[in-house]
C-alpha cells in the first residue's frame, strides 16, 4: 500500500501529461478554430488572441516539467492552477454569462458543460493529492504545502474573474472588434415570393407588416404577420401636381406618411383610407426622414451655407416649423460622403431618434430637441471614412473610388439596433461571409454591443430591407420576404428594453 502511495504522484503526472499534450495538440491542428470558440467566450473574448497561443505553450511546458522528476511538484501545481483556472471559468459561463456558448473541442468535445465541470474538479483532488504526497515525500511541511496550493488556487480564481470583469466591459463598451455570436437568436420559419425586388418596409403596426414600393409609388401593401392576408391600398394625395423623383411611404400608427424630400412635401393619411393630405408644404427640403410622432419629423438635408449634411426636424403643429443642428454631424472631408448614413426611429419610443454613419463607426442617439444624447461607436474600428472624394469642374463633388461601407442596413426596435455590418472581424472566417450577412445588435439605451448573428442570404440575393418587431425579423431579399421566429434569449432582450442581464 505504501509503495502505491509512493507512486501516485507519478501515475497523475503522466495522466496531466496526456491530458495536456493531447489537448495542446488539438488545439494545433485546428488553431483556426480554437481562435474562434476562444472569440465566442462570454468570458476570453477579448483576449482571445493572446490566450489562444497562452494556453497552449502552458500546456506543453507543464507536461514537459511532470516528465521530469526534479520539477514534477512545480508541474503539478501548475496542473492544479491551470484546472482552477479552468474550473472557476466554466463555473462562471454557467452562472453569470449572458449566455453559454457551444461546448466544443478538445479532448472532452462530447461532455457538455456540467460534465466539464464535473471533469475539472476531478482532476483538481487529483493534483492536490498528488501534491500532498510528492511533498511529505520531499520533506516539505504540510502546512507549507496546504498554504502553497491554497495561494496558487485562490490566484488562480482571482486572475479568471479579472479577465471575465474586463472582457465584458471591453466586449460590450470598448470592442476591439471580436464578435460575440448569439446562441441561435433566430429560426426561418415562413417565405413569401413578392415576385418583384422593388418592395421596401414602410413599417409594422397591430399584427401587421407594411411595404411600399419603388416601381408603384402611390401603393401601399399590407400583410399580416403570418405573410399570407395581403391588402393592397392606392393612395390619393391631395395634390399630386408635384414632379416627384422618389415617393416613399412611413407608416406610424393609425397613420400612414408619403413623402419626397426633393420636394419638400409630407403627406398623412390613415391606414384604412386612401386619401392623404398635405400636413408640411415647403417647410424643408431633406433627403432622409423618420416620423416621430403625428406631427413631429426628423429630417437630414443640406446647410444652404456650408454645403454640408445637417440633421434638423419638422414639426407641422408648431412655428417655426423647421428646426436644425448644424452640430451634430462631424465632418471629416467633404460633408457630404463623409456624413453619409441612415436616419433611424423606434417606433416604441417617441421622443429620440438615430443616426448611423455609413463609412465609419459610429451611432448617434439625439432626442426630439436636436439634443445630442451620446455618441456610440459600432464594435469595428474604422473611425474615420474610407472615401475619396474629388472636386469636378462644374464645382460638385464625387467620389472617385469604391467606399469601404462600414455599415450598411439598419433598423432600431425597442432600443435594439440591428446592423448589417460591412466589415469582417477578428478570428472569423471568411467563406462564411460569401453566403451570409453579419447583423450586430447594440443597445442603444445605455450604450453597449449585445451580440452578432448569421443571417443567411437568398441565394445570390443579400439583403434589400429588415424590419424588427417583438416576436419576428422580417428580411427582404431578391422578391422572397422572409420572416424568422426570435428565440427565447432575444425575445428576452426586447422584455430588457435592451439591458444587458445581470444577476
Amino acid at each position: 500500500m505504501r509503495k502505491l502511495i509512493q507512486i501516485l504522484p507519478a501515475i497523475f503526472a503522466y495522466f496531466f501529461v496526456l491530458l495536456f499534450c493531447y489537448a495542446s495538440v488539438s488545439k494545433v491542428l485546428d488553431f483556426e478554430n480554437f481562435q474562434v470558440q476562444l472569440a465566442q467566450s462570454p468570458l476570453l473574448s477579448a483576449y482571445a488572441g493572446f490566450i489562444s497561443y497562452a494556453v497552449i505553450v502552458t500546456e506543453l511546458i507543464i507536461a514537459a516539467l511532470l516528465c521530469i522528476k526534479a520539477s514534477r511538484l512545480l508541474g503539478l501545481y501548475l496542473s492544479l492552477a491551470i484546472m482552477v483556472s479552468f474550473t472557476v471559468y466554466i463555473y462562471l459561463i454557467l452562472n453569470y454569462s449572458d449566455f453559454v456558448p457551444c461546448s466544443c473541442g478538445g479532448i472532452l468535445e462530447k461532455l457538455g458543460w456540467t460534465e466539464h465541470l464535473i471533469f475539472n474538479i476531478g482532476c483538481i483532488l487529483t493534483s492536490v493529492i498528488g501534491i500532498f504526497i510528492l511533498g511529505d515525500s520531499n520533506s516539505i511541511s504540510k502546512f507549507t504545502t496546504s498554504i502553497n496550493a491554497l495561494g496558487i488556487g485562490l490566484v488562480s480564481a482571482g486572475l479568471v474573474i479579472c479577465l471575465f470583469l474586463l472582457s465584458e466591459n471591453i466586449i460590450k463598451k470598448e470592442n476591439n472588434f471580436t464578435r460575440r455570436y448569439l446562441n441561435h437568436p433566430i429560426i426561418e420559419d415562413k417565405s413569401y415570393d413578392l415576385k418583384v425586388n422593388s418592395y421596401y418596409f414602410a413599417g409594422s403596426a397591430d399584427g401587421k407588416i407594411f411595404l411600399g414600393n419603388y416601381t408603384a409609388p402611390l401603393t401601399l401593401v399590407t400583410l399580416d404577420t403570418s405573410i399570407h392576408a395581403v391588402t393592397i391600398l392606392k393612395v390619393e394625395p391631395d395634390q399630386i401636381t408635384h414632379i416627384f423623383r422618389a415617393l416613399k411611404f412611413r407608416v406610424k400608427a393609425p397613420y400612414y406618411y408619403l413623402y419626397d424630400g426633393s420636394i419638400p412635401v409630407i403627406y398623412q393619411g390613415r391606414l384604412s383610407e386612401s386619401k392623404a393630405k398635405t400636413i408640411s408644404y415647403h417647410d424643408g427640403y431633406f433627403d432622409e426622414m423618420v416620423v416621430l410622432d403625428s406631427s413631429r419629423f426628423a429630417i437630414r438635408t443640406q446647410s444652404s451655407a456650408a454645403r454640408n449634411h445637417v440633421l434638423g426636424t419638422i414639426n407641422s403643429a408648431a412655428q417655426p416649423r423647421l428646426s436644425i443642428n448644424d452640430q451634430l454631424l462631424e465632418k471629416q472631408q467633404d460633408g457630404i460622403f463623409d456624413t453619409d448614413g441612415q436616419l433611424l426611429s423606434d417606433d416604441k419610443n417617441v421622443n429620440n431618434f438615430y443616426y448611423i454613419y455609413s463609412y465609419r463607426n459610429q451611432v448617434l442617439s439625439i432626442d426630439k430637441n436636436l439634443s445630442l444624447l451620446h455618441r456610440q461607436n459600432t464594435i469595428d474600428t474604422n473611425s474615420k471614412a474610407k472615401i475619396k472624394v474629388v472636386l469636378l469642374s462644374d464645382g460638385k463633388r464625387t467620389m472617385n473610388a469604391p467606399p469601404l461601407t462600414v455599415n450598411k442596413k439598419t433598423v432600431v426596435h425597442q432600443n435594439l439596433l440591428f446592423n448589417e455590418s460591412g466589415v469582417i472581424g477578428k478570428y472569423e472566417p471568411k467563406k462564411q461571409w460569401k453566403n451570409s450577412s453579419i447583423i450586430d445588435v447594440y443597445n442603444v439605451d445605455k450604450p453597449s454591443y449585445v451580440g452578432s448573428f448569421y443571417l443567411p442570404d437568398n441565394g445570390k440575393n443579400k439583403i434589400s430591407n429588415m424590419l424588427v418587431t417583438d416576436r419576428y425579423l422580417f428580411v427582404l431579399s431578391g422578391t422572397m420576404l422572409t420572416r424568422y421566429h426570435f428565440t427565447k434569449n432575444m425575445i428576452q432582450n426586447f422584455k430588457n428594453r435592451g439591458k444587458p442581464k445581470t444577476r
